[in-house]
């Protein structure tokens, strides 16, 4: 039987995301639910009362209270949310993006920085089996394409599709490849209100790589997928269904180096092999954990060890600039329904 003293948690926000987050601490053996807060109180009694904590329409009371904190407010609000937990050298969970603007992005990591907190951001489509699949292979992406779609939820409204839902994929495509984004390319359109609602963006990395994300949140039906092309496999993954395919090299495939060598340059005249005896084709597996609580284990994991988080407030500022680099493109081409 464990020993180790449970984290005193609170989860400020219990809107779509925020009551997950109470339910997941009121069920890991690491951490106590402590308090419950939301600016509706009649609402953070009814999930404190579940959960067995304390609710509050205030964080001033809590912050002596707990050891860490998950931020599920509106995004306008994250900075000032997160900031005196900060200061108060709490460790806090941020809830995807980091923050609505770069500067407040560059202010959230200053103060984490400056205060030695982790922060961690609730990027947590990493913790999704098919990405965490994706980087146990340690491929190196030549290129990525990845589409998300869905019908329009009318809960991000303050923000356009790159911010609400394709930072997921910049965030990914960002920790896949590991290198500076040297060019954005983007167009998109407005179509609900004034923020971009269908989005595609073409990023360029120092490296070559290239990665092509879609987003809209205009669509009939939900979609979430990834595909990665690398010299050493093809990678084809459903986010939402939590399946996928790798194709690698076989052994057999050195019939083309030979056909090469021997200087038979039109590969037509191979038209009666069967390509699939070239390639080695693996269904993949993937467990059945739950993305969020997989993220707040691993949350709970860093701020016991004072450790760098899996995703940490620097990848999530990283992951805002790109976002931001993509509207700006979008903004410049001015793409306008007649």
């Amino acid at each position: 039987m464990s020993t180790v003293t449970p984290l005193r948690a609170a989860v400020v926000g219990v809107g779509h995301m925020g009551r997950h987050h109470v339910r997941i601490y009121s069920e890991l053996a690491e951490t106590k639910l402590v308090a419950v807060v939301d600016a509706n109180l009649e609402r953070a009694n009814e999930y404190a009362r579940k959960f067995a904590a304390q609710a509050f329409a205030d964080i001033e009371p809590v912050i002596d209270q707990v050891d860490l904190v998950s931020i599920a407010v509106p995004t306008v609000a994250h900075l000032q949310t997160a900031k005196p937990f900060i200061e108060a050298g709490k460790a806090v969970l941020i809830e995807k993006p980091l923050a609505g603007n770069v500067e407040e992005g560059r202010r959230i990591v200053d103060l984490a920085e400056k205060h030695g907190v982790v922060v961690q951001v609730g990027h947590t489509e990493r913790f999704n089996p098919v990405v965490r699949a994706i980087n146990k292979m340690g491929i190196r992406p030549r290129f990525i394409e990845s589409q998300r779609v869905s019908p329009f939820t009318f809960r991000s409204a303050d923000v356009g599709v790159v911010m609400d839902m394709m930072i997921h994929d910049i965030d990914i495509v960002l920790s896949l490849t590991g290198q500076p984004v040297a060019q954005v390319e983007a167009v998109g359109v407005s179509v609900l209100g004034p923020h971009e609602d269908i989005a595609n963006a073409r990023l360029t990395f120092a490296d070559g790589c290239v990665a092509n994300l879609t987003g809209s949140r205009l669509a009939l039906k939900t979609e979430r997928r990834i595909r990665v092309f690398s010299e050493q496999a093809y990678l084809s993954l459903d986010y939402q269904k939590k399946t996928g395919v790798a194709i690698k090299k076989d052994a057999n495939l050195d019939v083309l180096k030979i056909a090469r060598e021997q200087n038979l340059e039109n590969l037509a005249q191979l038209a009666g092999g069967d390509y699939s005896k070239l390639v080695k084709i693996e269904p993949l597996s993937f467990t059945d954990e739950e993305p969020l609580r997989a993220e707040l284990l691993a949350f709970v994991e860093a701020v016991r060890t004072n450790s760098r988080p899996v995703v940490s407030a620097r990848d999530g500022l990283d992951a805002v600039e790109t976002a931001d680099r993509i509207v700006r493109s979008i903004k410049e081409h001015n793409w306008k329904l007649s």
